[in-house]
């Protein structure tokens, strides 16, 4: 979704538990080119990211596998 932001994308994150988990996911989600915020909600497994312009889809599943974490669909 467009905002005056950026695009607003939020995925499913699998394996997060914790807040050590989210700081991870955030960390790695963050050196995505055009990222320019990611907020992390461990208790649904959600992560919003907010970008520049559209992510590619495999550069978010990089990130978050480079996390220890498993994006869904």
């Amino acid at each position: 979704m467009a905002t005056q932001d950026g695009v607003r994308t939020t995925y499913t994150v699998s394996g997060m538990t914790c807040g050590g988990c989210a700081n991870s996911v955030r960390k790695h989600l963050s050196t995505v080119a055009g990222v320019t915020r990611v907020e992390v909600d461990v208790t649904d497994g959600l992560v919003t990211v907010t970008s520049d312009a559209a992510l590619e889809a495999a550069d978010v599943r990089t990130a978050v596998e480079q996390a220890g974490y498993q994006l869904v669909g």
